[in-house]
């Protein structure tokens, strides 16, 4: 029985060094509407398979939600306040080295998902 635990440990030590590395800072420009863009900041901080961090805005930093690493996929929500209304914006990406290509879309919306990519900020 003590042999099966060592394994499955093992396995799963295994499972988390091989989800990406995102913790740092990573640098964007957001598409946004009229073809403009906007630059923002996505300070990120791994734990195993769980994600936290923050997302700048025109209006500061933004806690992310519903953080999670899969490999190399990483996924995460940002409740952002508009107007006095409020809207959740879920974010799916892929790592690839120093880069983060993201979809970003509007929960609820009908709108398709705007594609950008993160660079990691070299410190």
């Amino acid at each position: 029985m003590n042999k099966l635990r060592l394994i499955f440990l093992a396995l799963l030590c295994a499972v988390v060094a091989l989800a990406a590395d995102v913790t740092g800072k990573w640098s964007a420009d957001m598409p946004g509407r009229g073809g403009n863009s906007r630059q923002m900041i996505m300070t990120l901080k791994a734990e195993g398979s769980a994600l936290t961090g923050t997302v700048s805005g025109p209006r500061g930093d933004t806690d992310i939600q519903d953080g999670k690493i899969d490999g190399d996929n990483i996924s995460f929500s940002v409740v952002r306040e508009f107007n006095g209304n409020s809207f959740k914006l879920n974010y799916t990406g892929k790592v690839n080295g120093d880069e983060i290509h993201f979809t970003v879309s509007r929960e609820g919306g009908n709108a398709a998902g705007r594609e950008f990519t993160a660079k990691r900020v070299k410190e």
